[in-house]
């Protein structure tokens, strides 16, 4: 599949106050095991949640760059989060197909939402916090009870993968979009069907809603990004800025800016006064960006993609990566070897090689050869890899990328991917043989 699911997550403007930017610099939020999904801020722009590929949610205080804790629970990637409107819950969705519902003081879930038959890609939260709408690839959308965590209804009528909901500022209608070019208007307190709004061609990933305007934003997958008319459906700006697929969407909170990125990872700010370009950047060196979220009042903008942490950027002093003097905390080496370059793009985003494991959504490969499936000590294996009979070594490794674990461990939580070239399985087996031996181990 083509990276064009993203950070799927709805944005609704609303009117606010001015922020404390005093802390308005360069900062990362770093922890996260994996590439970092989604990014979410409370309703008074003092927290920040983020979602990733360890299976987590991560929150954050947003002035000092803290963190404060990690929400687990999910049993796959998390992708993407909204908190509640008095910022004391926080609802996370996930490719486990599952909804969580945490209390953001312990950390401790609540509730855990089931029902739907495909992953997640974005969730939201009425304006009351009574209800959740979640977005799924089974087509569906979910209404949820918060308070008792029982499912209100499904809504049925988009023919693909539902990648983004938004409700309105009242919460009685509720806009979603889909990999069916459409974008579709729902009555929340009939639970039922009112109209489609757009009708794109392409694959529709995100939302945003400016009611007081009177418009409504979306991103597709051939690179568009257009600002329709809520009433007549009729375009006001067309701000595409490429043909990349459009992965991120977020309007600051007086609804005067306006970002967007893409799978090369690229961000622009526009102003929604003028629809121009305020300002560009390349915010990784490579890769896409699937989260975004305006920190304040459009002078701060929370970036994640395919790096383990997010960047909070100051918006006016923004700058390339290539040309910027900040300290990143991670950056790809040039010149990998063929084994090295094939487990950072097959391997690394989900294993660590240190004998901790780090926060990833798979074991630690680290003491590999000759270890036994599902042994790994306080990792949730699969009930497919826990029962294995499989040791792992230069065989069992080259037919798990000659087949594929969909094939070779069939029901594990192992990503569906292949290496066909067995020149490239030796390569990778090489580097892995070295790069996992115990220290002080002889070869």
């Amino acid at each position: 599949m083509r990276v064009v699911a993203g950070l799927l997550v709805a944005v609704v403007c609303a009117a606010g106050g001015a922020s404390d930017v005093r802390s308005a610099n360069f900062a990362t939020l770093v922890g996260h095991g994996g590439p970092v999904r989604s990014v979410t801020v409370s309703a008074d722009g003092r927290f920040a949640a983020t979602t990733s590929f360890d299976n987590s949610a991560g929150l954050w205080e947003i002035a000092s760059a803290r963190r404060l804790g990690w929400l687990e629970g999910h049993e796959a990637a998390v992708n993407a989060a909204a908190f509640t409107p008095d910022g004391r819950r926080l609802v996370t969705a996930g490719d486990d197909f599952d909804l969580r519902v945490f209390d953001v003081a312990t950390g401790e879930p609540i509730h855990r939402l089931e029902g739907h038959r495909g992953k997640l890609l974005s969730v939201a939260v009425a304006p009351d916090g009574a209800t959740v709408a979640s977005a799924g690839w089974d087509g569906r959308i979910g209404l949820w009870d918060i308070a008792s965590g029982k499912r209100l209804a499904f809504l049925d009528g988009h023919r693909s993968n539902v990648n983004s909901v938004v409700f309105s500022g009242d919460g009685r209608t509720l806009w979603s979009a889909s990999y069916d070019g459409t974008i579709r208007r729902w009555d929340v307190a009939r639970r039922a069907f009112d109209r489609i709004a757009v009708r794109h061609g392409f694959g529709v990933n995100l939302l945003a809603l400016n009611e007081t305007a009177g418009w409504l934003a979306y991103g597709a997958v051939d690179g568009v990004v257009r600002i329709i008319d809520l009433d007549t459906g009729i375009e006001i700006a067309d701000i595409t800025s490429g043909r990349q697929p459009v992965l991120g969407l977020a309007l600051s909170r007086d609804c005067t800016r306006i970002a967007v990125s893409d799978g090369e990872g690229w961000i622009h700010i526009l102003s929604t006064e003028s629809w121009t370009t305020i300002r560009e950047f390349h915010a990784v060196a490579r890769g896409p960006i699937w989260g975004l979220a305006f920190a304040d009042d459009g002078e701060r903008l929370i970036s994640a993609g395919i790096d383990d942490h997010a960047s909070i950027w100051p918006v006016s002093t923004a700058r390339s990566v290539a040309e910027s003097d900040q300290p990143l905390p991670f950056k790809r080496r040039a010149g990998l070897s063929n084994g090295e370059g094939h487990f950072v793009r097959k391997c690394s985003i989900c294993h660590s090689l240190e004998p901790d494991g780090a926060r990833r959504a798979g074991p630690t490969l680290y003491g590999l050869f000759g270890r036994p499936a599902g042994t790994v000590a306080d990792f949730a294996y699969s009930d497919a890899l826990a029962g294995a009979d499989i040791v792992w070594n230069e065989q069992t490794i080259d037919s798990l990328f000659d087949l594929g674990p969909d094939h070779y461990t069939p029901g594990s939580k192992m990503p569906m991917q292949r290496i066909q070239s067995r020149a490239d399985r030796a390569d990778l087996i090489a580097f892995l043989k070295e790069a996992t031996r115990p220290k002080g181990e002889t070869p």
